[in-house]
């Protein structure tokens, strides 16, 4: 690697930062911090009546709540529009462009006369100067676009970071429209424009975008700018297969923020979405960044797997902070309307908790436990909270107003419950679960009262006397 490298990630604001681009994103953010080099921020915003400020914060919001931060930018498309002006007349003085003056019913005509005859549709270039032809006469009160004068014979031809090689023939191209009739610029001019502008040396994108390349190739190479390396990743489909959609759920970089999830869950999950390193599954954001490359990214289509980012971020949770934890519920609860503050201490509720928990918000249910009133479900009061469990709960609460209040005294006290009763561990144990938290299934009951407090305890005991 010679050249200083230069990526960019240049979403286009119509919609949210979803997963196929986060992946984007995330590869050519790598790839510049693997070499040393810069990661632009471009904004396509040049889609007026699609392109939303609400959008553009999701994108911003999405790239921060990933931690993929920007050297450079964002840079936004419509704040350059006298830049993409000043290259088309450019491109017109030195005759790689031209005025075109058909009509879009005129094109609509010769489409169909086109495909009548069972020829690909195509402009016919009527009106692109070349020696010894004459054009038509310019029609009066008709606004032009501009086209690009795209190579008549040969191939264009690059060699693909992910797909190799790719040969297109010119003659399957015609001359692009690079300048609507309002003179506003097209999305594959403004592209190429921007790369040339900022100095892109590796081009990272979907390889939607596959079709576009031969078409800004060669507007590059009449420019005379130096033409990047191109990488086309292959799509996302979801986990029945098909197409990721959002009927897949969560497509949504913040709905994943929403549902749970960490972002260092998220980020190690799309790096493994068409790219490996051996049998690593997990891995840091720096170890990511030090083992990146376009080698072994492969061609073929990434699968979505859900189970695989909830085992994820199952293991990003076991390793995170207590306090990291406490914040993240707090905020979650209180988005629910529960009061953080009115339970016990969270950082020690979520060091009972975090070994079980898939997700932020399952993490939270469990919280949500400690900190409002606990109404068990009829049917669970039924079967546990039986008179002989009421009896034992009884007795248990008045060995646990004298108690000191700590874990193995705790446990000492539902033992000599146990014994005084006749019962075993589970008759007890269980109804005290379902009086103090609401549900049968908890940690080990006597952390679970050691954290959840004597006042805590003995109150809920008492409403099922």
């Amino acid at each position: 690697m010679t050249a200083h490298v230069r990526t960019r990630f240049a979403p286009s604001p119509t919609g949210y930062l979803h997963i196929g681009g986060a992946r984007t994103a995330l590869f050519s953010w790598a790839y510049a911090r693997h070499h040393k080099g810069d990661f632009v921020l471009r904004i396509e915003d040049t889609d007026v009546a699609r392109s939303t400020p609400e959008a553009v914060q999701a994108i911003l919001d999405g790239m921060k709540w990933l931690g993929l931060d920007a050297d450079e930018g964002p840079f936004y498309q419509m704040q350059r529009m006298d830049r993409y002006k000043e290259v088309v007349d450019q491109m017109l003085a030195a005759g790689t462009a031209y005025h075109c003056y058909t009509s879009p019913d005129e094109l609509d005509q010769l489409r169909e006369a086109q495909r009548a005859r069972g020829e690909k549709p195509r402009y016919d270039g009527r009106w692109r100067p070349a020696p010894g032809k004459v054009l038509p006469p310019v029609p009066e009160g008709v606004k032009p676009v501009v086209r690009f004068c795209n190579p008549i014979d040969g191939v264009v031809a690059w060699d693909d970071l992910v797909k190799g090689r790719i040969e297109i023939a010119n003659a399957e191209m015609d001359d692009l429209i690079i300048a609507r009739p309002d003179g506003t610029p097209t999305y594959n001019f403004c592209v190429v424009v921007d790369d040339w502008d900022m100095g892109i040396t590796q081009v990272i994108r979907g390889d939607d975008h596959v079709n576009n390349t031969p078409r800004q190739i060669n507007i590059l190479k009449a420019l005379g700018a130096q033409v990047p390396q191109y990488a086309h990743l292959s799509m996302i489909l979801g986990d029945d297969g098909t197409k990721l959609s959002k009927r897949h759920g969560a497509v949504s970089v913040m709905q994943y923020d929403d549902e749970g999830y960490l972002p260092e869950a998220v980020i190690n999950y799309l790096a493994r979405l068409g790219w490996s390193h051996g049998d690593d599954e997990v891995f840091t954001r720096e170890q990511f960044v030090a083992w990146f490359d376009l080698d072994h990214i492969t061609p073929s289509a990434a699968q979505f797997n859900t189970e695989k980012l909830n085992w994820l971020n199952a293991h990003y949770i076991k390793q995170a902070d207590n306090s990291r934890l406490a914040g993240e519920v707090a905020s979650r609860l209180a988005r629910r309307g529960v009061d953080p503050e009115a339970g016990p201490a969270l950082d020690a509720v979520v060091a009972l908790y975090k070994d079980r928990a898939a997700t932020l918000n399952e993490l939270t249910d469990s919280a949500e436990l400690f900190c409002a009133d606990v109404h068990p479900a009829p049917e669970v009061v039924g079967q546990h909270l039986t008179e002989t469990a009421r009896a034992a709960l009884a007795s248990l609460r008045t060995r646990f107003e004298s108690a000191v209040w700590e874990k193995a005294v705790l446990s000492q006290a539902i033992k000599d419950t146990m014994a005084e009763h006749g019962l075993k561990m589970p008759q007890v144990a269980i109804p005290l679960r379902v009086a103090v938290l609401g549900v049968p299934q908890t940690p080990s009951i006597d952390a679970v009262l050691e954290v959840l407090g004597r006042e805590r305890v003995l109150s809920r005991l008492a409403r099922c006397g």
